[in-house]
Parts: structure tokens; C-alpha cells; sequence
């Protein structure tokens, strides 16, 4: 095995499509093999073999490698979305249940960028904590909840919100007997509902 690998990388195979559109998307950017890496976080050794295809990207660098060519991770892999996908209208926002939570579609599916209509019910998985890839923002819309962030309890009332890397320790839970409503965005590409918000489980915290 070779020392130079990273974790979080797999060798080339599945992505043949991925590695010239990292370096196109660098020029474009006008930015050196050194400055990429180095906003992304990565080694210009690393950058350079995803480049060349030696190495695939895990969603971690996907997610940073978007965020530093100004684009998304759907972009990245060559995903589109037709026209037709801009607009979400209310009559065909189906609501669907997850764990005792109901949430609704509010953007177009196979984007990097995925956007819910949430009602959390009181008492509802105030007790599950979660971590997983991406980042995650937050705005209340009526109702009154706790964001647990690590080890810092955060309330919330209607107009707060709450902007966090996903793979900091969190947990929602809703205050008031009728629960709370929220607007919900994350960037956890493709995720299921259920395995964003209910899983995995990795402790409790009181």
C-alpha cells in the first residue's frame, strides 16, 4: 500500500468523468495546483492524483473542492437538472414522515444543495445525536426549539437560524407541545431523509 494515500480516498474507477473536470474547473479559477489544495485543505500531491484520476474524492473533498471553485457538488459530477426542476410549487410539496418528523420537498432533487420544509414534534428524537458529512442551515419558522452543537445548547425562537459543519455533534429538539416548523437546507448530497435526520447514532448527550 502506498504511504502517499489519505484517508477518506479510494483508487480511480468510478468517477472517470470527475478528474478533468477538477483541473478545468481550477484554471478556471485561475488558481495554482498549491492554492487549490490549500483552501481545500488537501496536499497538492493529493489534488494533483485526483486530477489525474489516480484517486477519487470523498465527499469531504467534494464538498470542499465545490466551495472553493464556486460551484456545487452536483456540478462537480456532472449532474444537471432541466428547467423545469427551478420551481417547487406548494401543491406538489408531498409530505413525508421520518422517526415521528414530517418534512416536505422544497428544491429540486440531484442538486448539491438540498432544501426541506421540516415540522419537528415535541419530544420527538430530541435524544438522538447526529454526524455525518456536509453542512446544515437552519431557520425557524414558528415554534420554539434547542440546537445542541457538541457541547453547547443553543435556543431558538421564530427568525433564528443556525448556519454548522454537519460532522460537529447535533441534535434538535422541540420545546413547545406543538412542535416547531423549520426551513432546512444541507448539503449532504443525495441523502435519504431518514438517514439525514435519524441516523447515525452516536451517543446521547443530557
Amino acid at each position: 500500500m502506498s504511504s502517499s494515500s489519505e484517508p477518506g480516498d479510494e483508487t480511480a474507477g468510478g468517477l472517470p468523468v470527475l478528474a478533468p473536470r477538477l483541473r478545468d474547473l481550477r484554471r478556471r479559477a485561475s488558481l495554482t495546483l498549491e492554492a487549490a489544495a490549500r483552501a481545500a485543505g488537501l496536499s497538492p500531491a493529493h489534488l494533483s492524483r485526483l486530477e489525474t484520476g489516480q484517486r477519487q474524492p470523498s465527499l469531504p473533498m467534494l464538498l470542499a473542492l465545490a466551495r472553493v471553485y464556486g460551484t456545487t457538488v452536483s456540478a462537480l459530477l456532472g449532474e444537471t437538472v432541466g428547467d423545469q426542476d427551478a420551481v417547487v410549487r406548494a401543491a406538489d410539496m408531498e409530505p413525508t414522515g421520518a422517526g415521528g418528523w414530517t418534512y416536505w420537498q422544497a428544491g429540486a432533487p440531484g442538486r448539491g444543495m438540498q432544501a426541506l420544509r421540516v415540522h419537528v414534534p415535541y419530544g420527538s428524537q430530541g435524544d438522538i445525536v447526529r454526524v455525518h458529512p456536509g453542512e446544515e442551515w437552519l431557520y425557524v419558522l414558528s415554534g420554539r426549539l434547542r440546537l445542541r452543537l457538541g457541547d453547547a445548547a443553543h435556543p431558538l425562537g421564530p427568525g433564528d437560524s443556525a448556519h454548522f459543519d454537519s460532522l460537529t455533534p447535533h441534535r434538535i429538539a422541540a420545546l413547545d407541545r406543538g412542535g416547531v416548523d423549520l426551513l432546512f437546507v444541507h448539503t449532504l448530497l443525495q441523502s435519504p431523509t431518514a438517514a439525514l435526520c435519524l441516523g447515525p447514532i452516536t451517543g446521547d448527550t443530557p
